[in-house]
């Protein structure tokens, strides 16, 4: 599925086609999430979508497709990870979604969205070491809120950028983020002083 071909779904199907591309996210969709969120914020800003119940709903499908991550993890366990583990584009990615969780623990769980692929496993191995959910959801959800509304706003701000920013951040990862982040706060205080200055 392309960006044009995710945009005359919005256009067709609306809030569903947001909610449904990123819960098939854990299958691996061609369009990073990165880029799905961001299209919610970007459609919204134009009208195509209203604000609060576009949100809602891709905060809904991000949160949805990472809790089946850890529902497959929790009931179908080691197996299905030891076939992953030898595809070759998987293998690195749940090393360092293992090295995570074995340096920081549960905390993992809540920075882990900032890395590609890896917020799709971590939830996983989370669910194959049997965390319970609620705790699980108090790790997920909360970070999950979090990494939707930075780039539901981002997605405000990039207009018709949207799928070239998604994919460097995807291919960046953290880095590209935080720096997106950092020009959104700075950008809030300065349009904030102006403001009160006039």
């Amino acid at each position: 599925m392309s960006y044009d071909t995710l945009i005359h779904w919005i256009a067709q199907f609306g809030y569903a086609a947001l909610f449904f591309a990123l819960w098939l996210g854990i299958v691996g969709m061609p369009i990073p999430d990165e880029v799905v969120v961001m299209t919610g914020g970007a459609v919204s800003k134009v009208g195509l979508l209203y604000y609060f119940p576009a949100f809602i709903i891709t905060y809904l499908g991000v949160i949805s497709g990472l809790s089946l991550g850890y529902i497959l993890g929790r009931f179908f366990g080691s197996p299905v990870l030891d076939k992953l583990r030898h595809k070759k584009n998987l293998g690195k990615h749940i090393q360092t979604s293992e090295h995570l969780l074995n340096k920081y623990g549960n905390i993992a769980l809540s920075f882990s969205y900032f890395f590609p692929v890896v917020r799709h496993i971590v939830p996983y191995l989370v669910g194959i070491n049997k965390m319970s959910f609620r705790r699980y959801i108090l790790y997920s959800y909360t970070a999950g809120l979090v990494w939707t509304s930075v780039f539901f706003v981002v997605g405000q701000f990039a207009g018709g950028h949207v799928e070239t920013i998604g994919t460097m951040i995807y291919h960046y990862g953290i880095y590209v983020g935080l720096a997106l982040i950092i020009g959104i706060v700075i950008f809030m205080i300065l349009k904030s002083r102006k403001r009160s200055k006039a």
